[in-house]
């Protein structure tokens, strides 16, 4: 298997900046194939603009990022078309259009990048998307003011997975969701990986998220990627914001509700001695 099979993303020497701000100086990342790699740090350290870096919405100072084996600093005309028809956006907030029903807002990127379809069966690939997203049939027909924030959050991950992309990015899919509506999204993520075989690049701060269903964990402080491993492996170092946020109130509920979970998987696994 090839380097960019292997790591279908991967970004060196990446610098970003807006006027005399650094934002990014020098970080490197690889994002393995088939992952679910969570993206985590504080306020201002460019979680969102390195996932724009990535797809091409923000132009970096310095670096270099290859997508599926494609540079993108060089990535123009029909080439450019290709790569970007092989990725989905869930941004945050969803972004819908909002004169757009759900359907017609799916229908989008199909129009774009496969304007052949004929128009029922592109409605139709809408409609699918739509239940795969875990919405009803009939949401399709819905407006985003029409929607729940966790319907419209499915409704914009619907129109992510519109081109069966191979690579989903994610920016904060269950912010402002209850924690029931977040654990749900959580399941549907982590079933649409294995379903679909995606590799998935997920930017939270929902610790529970990260317990849940990423596989490998990037750390981003001090303008670069400074810790990629799991979770035990990150709680292992001895870097101060790494600490405070796996080892904080919140991260340590989080560990306690996955080891609780854990807990009683394995008692439902052991066989029933009394009825052996």
């Amino acid at each position: 298997m090839s380097a960019s099979e292997d790591f279908p993303i991967v970004v060196e020497g990446l610098t970003n900046a807006f006027g005399s701000y650094v934002v990014h100086e020098n970080l490197s990342l690889k994002v393995r194939r088939g992952e679910i790699l969570g993206v985590v740090g504080g306020s201002g350290t460019g979680k969102s603009v390195l996932m724009r870096s990535i797809i091409g919405l923000q132009r970096p100072v310095t670096g270099e990022i290859t997508v599926l084996g494609h540079a993108m600093a060089e990535a123009q005309g029909w080439g450019e078309i290709d790569i970007r028809s092989r990725w989905g956006v869930l941004f945050q907030g969803g972004a819908l259009f909002s004169t757009l029903t759900v359907g017609e807002n799916v229908e989008v990127p199909l129009k774009q990048f496969n304007p052949e379809i004929p128009d029922a069966l592109r409605q139709e690939i809408a409609r699918f998307k739509v239940q795969l997203s875990g919405l009803p049939e009939e949401a399709a027909f819905k407006y985003p003011s029409e929607l729940s924030g966790g319907m419209r959050k499915r409704a914009g991950l619907a129109r992510a997975l519109a081109l069966d992309p191979e690579l989903l990015f994610l920016d904060e899919p269950t912010a402002g969701l209850d924690p029931i509506a977040a654990a749900a999204f959580d399941k549907l993520t982590r079933e649409l990986k294995e379903t679909l075989g995606l590799t998935v690049f997920l930017i939270t701060h929902d610790l529970d998220t990260l317990y849940e269903i990423c596989d490998r964990v990037a750390v981003l402080a001090d303008r670069q990627v400074i810790a990629v491993g799991t979770i035990p492996e990150l709680l292992a170092l001895d870097h101060p914001w790494i600490q405070e946020y796996f080892n904080g109130p919140r991260g340590r509920a989080a560990r306690e509700t996955k080891d609780r979970q854990l807990t009683r998987e394995g008692a439902m696994d052991k066989p029933d001695k009394a009825g052996a």
